[in-house]
């Protein structure tokens, strides 16, 4: 087995909330989390500070990090309500509206709102978009494959996911790039290199909200077969989305369908370069093996790392007091890493099975919408790489993102010398 990582640090000293933690290697960071799910699977942190605004700093909130207690959460919607925020801070009611829209609401508003954009995204929806996955695939492999290197989350990862939502969404192919670099300072608050403060992701958001409104607006006169239009088109009780709904909902689409695909493919290849075996056993079997390999990629990956939840009464969450009003966090990844619901948790296994894993979320109403999409770009993606650069590899260490929320790759070179038709 895997041994479990080690910190170095004291029971006592590990904050989550403080930003010198999330400095700390990977391997220490994962043993602090394995020690809290040992010691103390419910605690206490102090909330970020928050520069240059005027957002006043909370209380604290309750760390939950392991797999069953991070379960009963997230089903338990009525007694942890998502509609006080989904992130950490206590942002206002203003910034909630167009910062993750979906994920901050609660019954009923959030089901019908779901209900509508649900259309665009149901397994028969992304059954038909399989082909246009794969045509895209491999003009991203095209391009690259001559180099014989490239910074693989620039040059590969991030183009699939990217490029597919946009064209779902209708957004011309020139303004592909604004969406990428917006959503990159929206999910890259806190890392110096991306979006060292917050102004500069509201900034964003508020770009892309006011994108989203003109373009739904625009759908509205003149319709096309994409699901910006569906969307503004589409009724649940009488009711249709607002442009300004729209606009929350595509910072949220954008943002999902883009960064969190785009980490897991690339924690994916990391993940293969280092487990040379596991790799092979793809390679040589890569449609009976995709389905097992592709859950765990996500497993492995947890590209959120947290969300928040507001508890509504008192409560307990493993024998630990929670007051009415209390901020209580769900660590997806920490949960994906327990040895009490996973084999062997710190290997990566491509024929993991059982592996229900919490990657989209841990059930409930906020499961993740895109998770069929994900799980489609995820496969085609590695298929068109081993069938086209077999031996690609990682060769130098990545440069990881500086964020408690997303499990981000920033850079990471890679190289192949075999190339095939």
């Amino acid at each position: 087995m895997v041994p479990t990582p080690t910190t170095d640090l004291a029971l006592d000293d590990i904050d989550l909330g403080k930003g010198e933690f999330w400095d700390r290697s990977e391997d220490d960071k994962e043993g602090a989390f394995a020690l809290l799910r040992r010691e103390r699977p419910v605690s206490w942190h102090s909330e970020p500070p928050l520069d240059n605004t005027d957002i006043e700093v909370g209380p604290g909130f309750w760390a939950v990090v392991r797999y069953a207690d991070v379960t009963h959460v997230s089903r338990n919607p009525g007694l942890f309500i998502s509609g006080r925020g989904s992130n950490i801070p206590d942002w206002p009611p203003e910034v909630l509206e167009f910062l993750g829209s979906m994920i901050n609401m609660d019954d009923p508003r959030h089901t019908k709102l779901r209900l509508i954009v649900n259309r665009g995204f149901t397994p028969h929806q992304i059954g038909e978009l399989t082909q246009a996955v794969e045509d895209r695939a491999r003009a991203i492999v095209d391009d690259v494959a001559d180099r014989g290197e490239c910074d693989f989350v620039l040059d590969i990862a991030s183009r699939l996911p990217l490029d597919i939502i946009c064209n779902m969404l209708g957004i011309p192919s020139d303004d592909h790039d604004f969406v990428f670099e917006q959503t990159n300072l929206v999910l890259g608050v806190g890392d110096p290199e991306v979006a060292p403060t917050l102004d500069i992701a509201f900034m964003a958001a508020h770009q892309l909200w006011d994108y989203a409104q003109s373009l739904g607006l625009e759908r509205l006169d003149h319709p096309r077969d994409d699901i910006t239009t569906k969307l503004m088109q589409a009724e649940v009780e009488g009711q249709r989305l607002t442009a300004a709904e729209f606009g929350s909902f595509f910072v949220l689409l954008t943002a999902a369908g883009n960064e969190t695909t785009r980490n897991a493919i690339s924690h994916g290849m990391l993940a293969l370069t280092n487990n040379p075996d596991e790799r092979a056993v793809w390679q040589a079997d890569f449609d009976g093996v995709a389905p097992t390999a592709v859950e765990e990629i996500v497993r492995w990956a947890s590209p959120v790392l947290h969300f928040r939840r507001s508890a509504t009464a008192d409560t307990e969450i493993a024998g630990q007091a929670i007051a009415n009003g209390d901020k209580v966090v769900v660590w997806y990844h920490s949960a994906n890493r327990d040895e009490t619901a996973f084999v062997d948790p710190y290997r990566f296994d491509v024929r993991r099975s059982p592996n229900e894993h919490i990657g989209f979320g841990a059930g409930g109403p906020h499961f993740c919408l895109g998770a069929h999409l994900a799980r489609l770009e995820i496969a085609v993606m590695f298929r068109e790489l081993f069938r086209r650069l077999p031996d690609i590899a990682v060769t130098g260490e990545p440069a990881m993102l500086r964020s408690g929320f997303i499990h981000g790759i920033k850079r990471m070179p890679v190289a192949w010398t075999e190339v095939r038709a």
